[in-house]
């Protein structure tokens, strides 16, 4: 570790390559041009947009509706409020309810495990229903539910209305905010996850087969959810895990078709895995002398593991260094905020990351502090 002494700042470098940086070159496209009406493909880890186009403009979700639907349902099984072995008794209007079905029927009851499968699987919009019914008294209240979620999560431009994701004039979402809602699923509730790669679903004696087809074309896709209606077009929420467990979500909102939204949804995924890297740092191994304290050092890092996601190659290639804040000094507590790992690519910021003190540094004593204020 090499130390500098600057005016403002203390800068600790460390892992410096000594590679001919000069030499190295880097093409990273632009990311490809698709027939949609908005798209978005980002990193589930570092949460880093690779590639977007009109991600925040509002578009009828359809289908990807279900994604809150469920989120909501295994939200409250978390909670305790309900339960997968639930009777869920299935109501006129629930089995009414026009479009994709389960095909449930009226007064029967079914398990909510299998509900929750029907519509996740199936897309069907009497199974989304039922559940909205029995969680929530009516579908209306159960709007309610899901709109608080969304607000939670970060969804500012989203609003629901039902369910099933039936045509309403009043519900809308973006691409942005359907990839926040599909990370968040993935982060949230890993017990369930799995139901969202699964092809087929049987019930009733009636066989269904998942209506995303990147589950049997790319078998690196293992979620989520398609949507059609007119007003909306085409619409698909994927996700993928590649090389060193990296994560991506993608969202293709109004597309013009099945094999259009599936072609255009593998385009997007492969430029992100092509051309980006996700690299996770757990911590870092750095000590730093504090003036002042009774410790000459302390242990430096992270509150939590990071993700940084950047052009493929370029962290191999990086100078990193440890940036600490003005003036810094005892007393300092276990976890306070003392300054940023900075990670510079040619003399380009690539990323700054907010390091903390990972143990105390007390305060010393007057003579002690007096002598560390002449030294520095």
């Amino acid at each position: 570790m090499q130390y500098q002494s600057l005016t403002k700042k203390l800068i600790f470098t460390f892992g410096v390559l000594s590679l001919n940086v000069q030499a190295a070159i880097f093409i990273t496209p632009k990311a490809p041009s698709i027939n949609a009406a908005a798209y978005i493909v980002l990193d589930h880890d570092s949460g880093v947009v690779i590639a977007s186009n009109k991600a925040n403009v509002e578009r009828s979700p359809a289908s990807l509706t279900k994604l809150m639907t469920a989120y909501v349902v295994f939200q409250l099984i978390n909670d305790g409020r309900a339960n997968l072995k639930d009777d869920v008794r299935i109501s006129k209007k629930a089995w009414k309810t026009g479009g994709s079905k389960s095909f449930v029927e009226v007064g029967k009851t079914i398990k909510l495990k299998t509900l929750l499968q029907g519509m996740i699987i199936q897309s069907g919009n009497d199974s989304a229903v039922a559940l909205a019914e029995h969680i929530a008294g009516t579908e209306g209240t159960f709007a309610t539910y899901m709109n608080e979620y969304a607000k939670e999560l970060g969804m500012n431009n989203t609003n629901f209305e039902n369910a099933s994701g039936l045509p309403n004039a009043a519900q809308h979402t973006t691409a942005a905010d359907m990839a926040k809602l599909a990370s968040a699923t993935i982060r949230d509730f890993p017990q369930f996850y799995s139901w969202y790669s699964q092809k087929e679903f049987t019930y009733h004696g009636i066989k269904q087969r998942n209506r995303n087809k990147l589950l049997w074309s790319d078998h690196t896709v293992d979620g989520l959810k398609t949507g059609h209606t007119e007003r909306a077009g085409y619409n698909l929420v994927a996700s993928a895990k590649r090389v060193d467990d990296m994560r991506l979500i993608s969202v293709v909102l109004g597309s013009t078709g099945t094999q259009a939204r599936t072609e255009q949804t593998q385009t997007i995924l492969d430029y992100a895995f092509r051309f980006f890297e996700t690299k996770k740092i757990s911590k870092i191994n750095n000590v730093i002398p504090i003036p002042g304290s009774t410790k000459e050092e302390i242990k430096v890092g992270f509150n939590s593991p990071q993700a940084i996601t950047l052009p493929r190659g370029q962290y191999r290639l990086s100078q990193q260094a440890i940036e600490l804040n003005d003036n810094l000094s005892a007393p300092i507590n276990k976890g306070d905020n003392i300054g940023h790992l900075v990670l510079k690519f040619e003399d380009n910021e690539l990323v700054r990351l907010p390091i903390v003190a990972l143990e105390d540094a007390p305060e010393s004593g007057f003579f002690s502090r007096l002598l560390d204020s002449i030294g520095l």
